[in-house]
Formats: structure tokens, sequence, C-alpha cells
């Protein structure tokens, strides 16, 4: 099997693709030039039922591609070692003529803070390393009872906490459309994967941004749904009001399959809603039956505080041509203020790191962790945490529970839960008057490893875009929309799409839309080898 990456340093043997899937590589390359995205989750359904391939093929044809190109990206923490079994089972299915699910032997990715019965779960910690969970997150099981293969774990910052993956406690990930830049955080390994194909979709958490910034710095889909709409049950918890299971895909049809896969009510999660889940994909609009203006009547609201001091002049102007693609649509896209906007930020890491101070106080050596010999239980307490727990970690505890501390607590923790209240009402306000809002989804595109690894404040101001749909609790969806200089051929940049609660039916309309008519873009990173399909 061809490698995905092709690292200029690196020279890759090329193999030749195996006789029964040569057609399909054929149609593939055909259709990744014509730079519309395609559903591969789609496409798998299709070569199953038709007996054009095998899932024992199309596993094995993933495996090869990530064993090739892991040791270049990391992605991965752990690769499961059932997929091929799991595949095998999945052909005698298939032969049964039983019914198939959703995500019938389609690979995905699971982020290492996400329990998993078969897989350890680390949380990207040194303090967990080895540890294997006794259950399936919610939302895991519901992965497998759809007929989905979890191909692994993939990496992230330390319990999530980070915004470039550097803060693992294992390895830093790199990002597939550039080696030496990051691929965002937490879930970069998540979207890492996705982007370079070694895996259909995947999953990540998304806390104050961590599924939409590296999905714009990797090229792909990434939802952020309502917080409820997915169980958090088996998600290790950082700051449990604010934390959502959200999706990766390359399309956003691929997005929507597998949000409706997890989503529902658990009554292991006393916060997940009981909202109806609609069928997300059978709603997107077929580009068929699209019109020349598919898109009219829709009030789009551009955040005008997105457009300030401290985002990428390049940023600007590809979201800032994203939206006159949406008014080529037929929308009416008008600037919108959100007055408590530069507010959020700081609010968002008093409220985060204050239950994390709380929620990490689990990993104590003693009910889970490595536990470091000592003779005193205070010692024993101390050195356990001292030795497990990462920098980055350590310094978000000390800054939730200095906030929580007599005598501060008014003055930080009650004051962020105010403005909290603020973003709320301003949100509201502005989905009164439009039906979506827009933004970047980062105030720049991938930046180089170690560039802001020794400056915090740099690294929390990236979050600056998405930490407010957080405080609020409102779904948001990011698409790829553009590029800016950089790398080999030109970095991605994503394009954020927020709506009210409960509308991620309609972002993944609007977003699917989007994708399929924007012209002159191939979010496909430049290395990867042209028919590189499996199926």
């Amino acid at each position: 099997m061809a490698s995905l990456i092709q690292n200029p340093r690196l020279l890759l043997r090329r193999r030749r693709p195996s006789p029964p899937l040569r057609r399909r590589l054929q149609t593939l390359a055909a259709a990744a030039s014509a730079n519309v995205p395609t559903s591969e989750i789609l496409s798998i359904r299709d070569a199953l039922l038709s007996r054009r391939a095998t899932a024992l093929d199309i596993a094995s044809g993933y495996l090869s591609r990530l064993r090739i190109t892991e040791p270049h990206l990391r992605s991965f923490l752990h690769v499961s070692e059932k997929v091929l079994r799991e595949a095998e089972e999945v052909d005698r299915a298939v032969e049964r003529g039983e019914d198939l699910g959703p995500l019938t032997g389609v690979l995905v990715g699971v982020k290492d803070n996400i329990c998993t019965v078969d897989m350890p779960s680390t949380g990207g910690s040194r303090i967990l390393e080895g540890y294997r969970p006794a259950f399936d997150a919610t939302a895991v099981r519901r992965l497998k009872e759809n007929g989905a293969i979890i191909v692994g774990k993939t990496n992230l910052d330390e319990f999530g906490m980070g915004s470039s993956t550097e803060g693992s406690g294992f390895q830093v990930t790199t990002n597939p459309w550039d080696l030496s830049r990051v691929p965002g955080g937490s879930s970069g390994g998540s979207a890492a994967a996705v982007s370079a194909r070694q895996c259909v979709v995947s999953l990540g958490s998304d806390t104050g941004g961590s599924v939409r910034q590296p999905a714009s710095f990797c090229g792909v889909v990434g939802m952020k749904p309502t917080y409820g709409r997915v169980s958090r049950y088996g998600l290790m918890a950082y700051a449990s009001s604010l934390d959502v299971i959200g999706c990766f895909g390359s399309s956003v049809i691929d997005t929507a399959i597998l949000l409706k896969a997890i989503s529902g009510h658990d009554r292991f999660d006393a916060t997940s809603s009981k909202h109806d889940v609609p069928n997300y994909a059978a709603d997107l609009v077929s580009m068929d039956s699209v019109e020349s203006k598919p898109l009219t009547g829709l009030k789009v609201g551009f955040i005008q505080e997105t457009l300030a001091e401290g985002v990428d002049m390049g940023v600007i102007s590809a979201v800032k041509a994203a939206a006159s693609h949406f008014e080529q649509l037929g929308s009416r896209v008008t600037e919108v203020s959100l007055p408590s906007f530069d507010l959020g930020l700081p609010a968002y890491y008093i409220l985060a790191t204050s239950e994390a101070s709380s929620n990490l106080s689990r990993y104590d050596g003693v009910r889970y962790g490595s536990q470091v010999a000592a003779e005193e239980l205070g010692s024993l307490y101390g050195d356990s945490r001292a030795k497990g727990l990462g920098s980055e970690v350590k310094m978000r505890i000390l800054m939730g529970t200095y906030a929580l501390s007599a005598g501060y607590y008014d003055a930080y923790y009650k004051r962020a839960q105010q403005v909290r209240t603020l973003v709320q009402k301003s949100f509201k306000d502005a989905l009164e008057e439009n039906d979506i809002l827009i933004s970047p989804a980062a105030p720049s595109v991938a930046y180089k490893i170690g560039e802001k690894t020794n400056d915090p404040l740099a690294m929390f101001a990236g979050d600056i875009m998405t930490v407010n749909v957080n405080l609020a609790g409102l779904p948001a969806l990011v698409v790829p929309c553009g590029f800016v200089e950089g790398g080999t051929a030109g970095l991605p940049v994503g394009l954020q799409i927020i709506g009210p609660a409960f509308s991620e039916a309609k972002l993944l309309q609007v977003g699917h839309i989007f994708e399929q008519t924007l012209q002159n873009h191939r979010f496909v990173p430049p290395a990867l080898l042209e028919g590189t399909s499996l199926i």
C-alpha cells in the first residue's frame, strides 16, 4: 500500500495496489481532482453491499497506511490488535445477509481521554500509563452498536489541557500539511488521523475549542455539538460544565453520520439531553437538486470582534471570501457585535481551571494513577501527582485552586460566572436576528512545533474564537474554507459556523452546501498520493 505522507527527507517505497482495488483507486483519483468532498462512510457501505471489497481488504489497507505514516505523524497512542478480527466478523455478517449498521466496517479513531474497555485509556498522561477501564464510554458503545471498528486511541494534550498536542505526556503529533507544524489541540491526534486518512472518522472532545481549532489546522470538518447532545459518560472530566464529545470527518456528511450514531439521552449522564436526535445525514440536500442560490433567505451574522487585531490577515481574507461565497449562495450576510466576546477568554480559563482543580483530584495514586512509594499518605499523594502530571496540568490545577480559595472566590470564580451569563445573552440576542453566526475557527493557521511552548498566554489566546461557544453551550461546525501561504502548498483555514442550541441539523445542512459548492479548493494534504482509497 502506498504511503499517504510523502516526506522529502524520507524515501518511502511505493507498492502497487492489489488487483481487486485498482478500479476503485482510479475512481478515487478522479473524484479527488474534482475538488468535491465525498462520503467515505457511504462508499464503504456501498463497497460491502455490492461485494466489490471486503471489510478485511479495507481494514488491512488502512492499517498498512497507518503503519507507514505513523512514525512521521504520531497520531496514535495505541492501535487495536482486534481490527482485522472485527473486519472478518463484518464479512461473515455480510455473507449471512444481516442488516448492517450505518458505521459497519468503518474505522474510527477515539481520543485517548474517552474510555475503551479493550484498550488503554491514558488521557495523554503518564499518571494513567497502562490504565484500562472496565467499561466503554457511552459514545464508544454506540459506535460499536452501529458496526464501527475502533482502530485505536489518538494522542492529545494531557487531559485535554492544551492547544497544540505538544502537551501530551507521551509524544508530539505533527500536522499532515507540514510535518514541522502542530495539528492543533487538544484533539490533535484525532484531527491529524482523519486528515491523513489513517482512519475514516474520529472522536475528539471539546472544552474550549479542542475539536474546532485542530479541524481548522488540519483541513478537516469538526463538529462541536450542543452541551448535552452527546453523553459524557466515560469522558475523562476536565471542566464538566464545558466538556463535550465531538466529531471529525473528511466531509460534512461523514461527520453527520458519526454524530447521529453517538447522540441521544443516556441514563448514566444526568446532563445528557432528551431532545430527539434527527437523522442528520438524511436531511442533507442532494447536490443534484441544488438550485443556483440554495441558501436564499439565510441570515448570516459575521462576528465583528473576530476580525480584530491579533488575527492573521490571511485568515481574515479567507473567512471574508467564505462570507462572500455565502452571499453568492443567496444568504444575507451582515456584521454583528458580541459585546462580551473579549471577556470570554479570561472567564473561560478561570472556570475551566477551577473545575479541573476539583476533577483531577481523583488522580492521586490511590483511587487512580501510578503510585509512588512513600511512608506517609500526604507524601504518597504529593509525590505521585508530582511525578505523574505534566507542567501544564499542574499549572492549571494551581490556577483553579487559587481562584476557588477563600478571599478570591468572589473576585475570580463568581465574576467569571457572571461573564458567562453575559456571553450566553449576547449569543441569544445575535441568534434572534440571524440564523447562524460565522467567524474564523482560530486566529492563525497551524504554527511551528515549539513556537509557543514558552509563551502560555499566546497559546491561551489561540482559543479566543472558540471558548465563547462552550460558555454558551451552543453547537458549532468548522469546515475548511481556504488557505494561506505556508508549508509546501499552503495551510488550511477553517470557518466556524455557530447556531442556536440543538441546531446541529441546520449547521450540517449549511456546511454541506458550502463545502460542495466551494470552488478551486482541495482540502487533501498535498503529500497524499493519488489513488489512496481502499474501497
